[in-house]
């Protein structure tokens, strides 16, 4: 049952949180996904369509499907998504479209002292935080009405890479890596699917920091979360890279959710049971 005529291409929408978007989205609108692969069978799926960042040319694509809002859940080859983006940006300029890009709180990584808010200067020392800074600043220059970016902490989720991660260190007996000192928020795929329709409902624009209102030790949150999948005594390898206390949060500030789609780091672990 589709409510409204808006016609949505999610770009990565095989990947983890670009899927959990894709079936949260798919009942109320006409949505669309690519993929890169086959392999998991979205081939046969009508609604999806091949996409190889590096072959072939967002454009053609955006003009077949002609969507009113593209969200972006890009990932894989540095340039290919710089140039990804630069024709996502071109194609939305000319056409009545919207465009929405999961950034992350990593645009923020060079300052550790203090969470970060919605319009705090960007600045990066990692590779993955510049990127999305580039990609950031190429929305920033289309008018405000056509573009939303969505800062993302760190992302769980009983499917999510890193939970998979984690359970496979736990069976191979390896050891996990917990940062003590890192002062994290967090969010997992429904919580973050929930969030972004309602941002693609009621239209809105302009930055979003889509993360819990706490903070957490992301020592003590995965240490919470592994306590949920069992009575296992699994291995930390605590990593320090600084002896003071360090921040990677996104909080929101100017542009809060109404309360039912606010959430605490307690929330995200009580949603974590582990089969």
């Amino acid at each position: 049952m589709q409510v409204d005529s808006k016609k949505i291409l999610i770009l990565g929408a095989s990947g983890f949180i670009g899927n959990a978007l894709y079936k949260e989205l798919c009942n109320y609108y006409d949505t669309y996904g690519t993929y890169f692969s086959s392999r998991n069978g979205f081939a046969s799926n009508k609604q999806f369509f091949q996409y190889d960042m590096q072959e072939d040319d967002v454009y053609q694509l955006l003009e077949r499907i002609r969507p009113n809002i593209v969200i972006s859940a890009l990932r894989g080859d540095f340039p290919a998504q710089v140039q990804a983006h630069e024709h996502l940006v071109e194609y939305v300029a000319k056409h009545p479209c919207r465009l929405y890009f999961l950034s992350s709180a990593n645009v923020f990584d060079a300052y550790s002292k203090f969470p970060s808010y919605e319009y705090d200067k960007t600045l990066s020392e990692s590779i993955y935080g510049r990127l999305k800074i580039k990609i950031e600043n190429m929305l920033l220059r289309l008018p405000k009405k056509k573009a939303c970016i969505l800062r993302l902490p760190m992302v769980f989720g009983n499917a999510s890479p890193r939970i998979r991660e984690i359970k496979q260190a736990i069976w191979n007996n390896e050891p996990i890596e917990v940062f003590p000192n890192l002062i994290i928020n967090v969010t997992d795929d429904n919580k973050l699917s929930q969030q972004v329709h309602y941002l693609v409902n009621r239209n809105k624009t302009g930055i979003f920091h889509l993360g819990s209102s706490d903070l957490v030790h992301h020592e003590d949150f995965l240490r919470d979360i592994i306590d949920r999948v069992g009575s296992f005594n699994p291995i930390f390898k605590r990593v320090f890279t600084t002896n003071e206390e360090r921040y990677l949060a996104v909080l929101p500030k100017d542009n809060l959710l109404p309360k039912n789609l606010r959430f605490t780091c307690q929330e995200i672990i009580d949603h974590h049971v582990m089969g």
